[in-house]
């Protein structure tokens, strides 16, 4: 299985794109995240609780993989993934990565820039900053996929 995973985020981030992949990847994420990021961590809880099944490689240089994905410093956060064609990027919630993989545009990935708190893995007691999902494309051009704590 993680050698699958790996293909699928491999020909994700190479930027490949092909139907099928996202269709039999739904519940299969690869998350790249740095071994200190509590955030992280949090947030593939997030996904797990939310039945996706969930890899996870830490490394300490995350730019690599965030600039073969096409991320901007503009779209980054503190983590990437990879689901079937899709890059997600920070902390989506998981129903936006199932509504993604749902509709399968043809898009690039989401992604939630920055950390805002309140998003999944970024629970602080009762804050919940509004934060927007951005839906981005291969030209690193967004449009506003949903909107949380509004």
């Amino acid at each position: 299985m993680k050698s699958q995973a790996l293909g699928l985020a491999l020909t994700a981030a190479l930027g490949f794109s092909t139907p099928l992949l996202a269709a039999g990847a739904a519940q299969s994420i690869h998350v790249y995240k740095s071994p200190s990021c509590g955030c992280c961590t949090d947030w593939v809880k997030h996904l797990e609780e939310h039945g996706f099944e969930v890899e996870v490689t830490e490394t300490n240089n995350l730019n690599p993989i965030k600039q073969q994905a096409g991320l901007t410093p503009s779209l980054s956060s503190c983590h990437t993934a990879f689901v079937g064609d899709y890059v997600i990027e920070g902390h989506v919630p998981a129903d936006d990565v199932r509504r993604l993989i749902a509709e399968a545009p043809k898009v690039r990935g989401l992604t939630v820039p920055g950390m805002p708190v309140g998003s999944p893995g970024m629970e602080m007691g009762d804050r919940k900053d509004h934060y927007k999902v951005l839906m981005f494309n291969e030209m690193g051009q967004t449009k506003v996929y949903s909107e949380h704590n509004q």
